[in-house]
């Protein structure tokens, strides 16, 4: 008669691979069983161990190795006898038993009180069993090295109030290992899916901008997450473990297109992958301005000598650039024409709406640092400087690589670069469907969004209206509301006449241009 097959819980933690034989029947002898593996059929008699040799093919166990088991089940099977052998370890700490409550209690000063209203209270408000329980707590971070951050979150609070103030738990156990990592934490991602969901059905409408970004967990794994984006904030699609795979384009267009077949293909609006890093520079230096005097107090103390022992040459040079103010003033010049810069990344590093931003940031950028390099060399505006021209290359190199057509037809979507307002700010400015580069670009993405020439030349009819101000667009409030109202909310009100290009607006208008939310911080 076969006896079950099912185990104890300590015994599935300790004894994972019992899990993929079968227990026939009890033998004589011991804690043996006749047992047979499920892989190959093969039936021996023996205990766990043998169960261990046969399953991850360990010669010399008594019995013969499962010749079913291919190589990725054989890593599974490791990994679950490695887990257990960290349960049986960590098992092996004894319970340390520490002096009870009533005891401690006796060094305070509850001695000061009187006897009677000493009882009084600790029977109107229960504080020995309060201070056990807060024992209790404690020792359970102590022990199992729980960093002190947890007990600001809502949900151990939540929990313990919670077991506290039902009546009806009493009793009531900790859930164990098995269902923490089984079907309570099934059931928590069937929560949040359904906590998510709202924002999955308003993918269709608003459109999404897929991201990823690769970063280092603790273990020094190299991860890549990626990230599904809309205007109501990141939602995280997964996390790929690169650790032994080549990370060429081959490999991150394969778990892009999952990406994005996960989130629908008519739902993507643009793909946006790893942003380098390019802030770091002139945050360094920002601080060591900062630093500034406490530097030259250094390099001028006693103690600078002890350095000097070390090296004398390059302490003497550290010492002199430290206190040489025009080397300071030069410090000054370099964080003065790359501040326009470090605001435009600053500013569009984030997972909020900016594409619609970014093709006015990038010329207002240029104009500030010509500004302030025109203004270090003393030269007019009509006058050459060759260090202007070579950051600018640096700059238009960096922007022809990044920039795209979605830009261009994002700016062209703006109400408010066809109001007066911001026309009149600067007299060299011109409204996107007067400008050249904008129009050959925002051409591009109408062909590519429109394969049907009518439809196209509906929306181009749309875009006429919309940004020469005429038809249904010409009425005052929506004339007027271009340079008040935010972007979005202007297509919202004003656009319904427009409805092929409103939908394509509020789609565009809502998008990030940065992956920075999937980094790992």
């Amino acid at each position: 008669m076969n006896i079950s097959n099912q185990t104890t819980e300590q015994e599935d933690e300790t004894k994972s691979l019992w899990r993929y034989v079968s227990k026939l029947r009890k033998t004589h002898g011991g804690g043996n069983n006749m047992i047979k593996c499920s892989f190959c059929d093969f039936s021996f008699n023996g205990s766990y161990t043998r169960v261990r040799a046969h399953l991850l093919r360990i010669t010399g166990g008594g019995v013969r190795i499962c010749a079913n088991v291919t190589p990725s089940k054989l890593v599974e099977f490791k990994k679950l006898d490695n887990e257990a052998s960290l349960k049986i370890e960590y098992s092996k700490k004894k319970k340390v038993h520490l002096p009870h409550v009533s005891d401690e209690g006796k060094q305070t000063n509850n001695n000061d009180l009187n006897p009677k209203l000493k009882g009084s209270l600790q029977a109107a408000f229960n504080i020995q069993a309060r201070d056990t329980l807060d024992c209790e707590v404690a020792r359970m971070f102590y022990s199992s090295g729980l960093p002190f951050h947890l007990a600001i979150s809502p949900y151990y609070r939540s929990a313990f109030s919670f077991a506290a103030n039902t009546s009806n738990l009493s009793g009531y156990v900790p859930p164990t290992y098995n269902k923490l990592r089984g079907p309570l934490l099934s059931k928590e991602r069937r929560h949040v899916e359904n906590l998510l969901q709202p924002i999955r059905n308003s993918w269709n409408q608003k459109g999404v901008t897929i991201v990823s970004d690769g970063w280092s967990d603790p273990q020094r794994r190299p991860l890549i997450n990626f990230m599904a984006i809309t205007e109501s904030g990141p939602m995280f699609l997964k996390s790929v473990d690169g650790s032994g795979e080549i990370k060429d384009k081959y490999f991150i267009v394969k778990h892009m297109r999952d990406a994005i077949m996960e989130v629908e293909p008519k739902n993507v609006v643009q793909i946006i992958t790893d942003n380098a890093s390019v802030c770091k520079a002139t945050v360094m230096l920002k601080r060591f301005r900062s630093l500034k005097k406490g530097l030259q107090e250094m390099v001028t103390s006693n103690e600078w000598s002890s350095y000097k022992e070390d090296n004398v040459d390059s302490a003497q040079f550290v010492k002199e650039t430290l206190l040489n103010d025009n080397w300071w003033m030069k410090v000054d010049y370099i964080l003065a024409f790359t501040t326009p810069i470090y605001y435009v990344l600053r500013k569009t590093d984030t997972d909020m709406a900016t594409l619609h931003l970014v093709y006015e940031m990038w010329d207002s950028m240029i104009k500030n640092v010509k500004k302030v390099i025109y203004h270090h060399e003393r030269k007019t505006k009509a006058e050459y400087s060759s260090f202007f021209e070579v950051v600018k290359l640096i700059l238009t190199d960096r922007w022809t690589k990044s920039s795209t057509s979605l830009h261009c037809l994002t700016h062209s979507l703006n109400p408010r670069y066809y109001s007066h307002e911001w026309l009149s700010e600067d007299s060299h400015r011109v409204a996107p469907h007067l400008d050249k580069e904008l129009t050959q670009e925002r051409k591009k993405c109408f062909i590519r969004y429109f394969d049907d020439a009518n439809v196209r030349r509906q929306v181009n009819i749309e875009f006429a209206n919309f940004s020469d101000g005429r038809e249904d667009f010409s009425d005052v409030d929506s004339l007027r509301d271009r340079g008040q109202m935010d972007a979005k909310s202007w297509w919202i009100v004003h656009g319904v006449h427009a409805p092929t290009l409103q939908k394509i607006a509020l789609k565009l208008l809502g998008q990030p241009c940065s992956s920075s939310c999937c980094e790992s911080n």
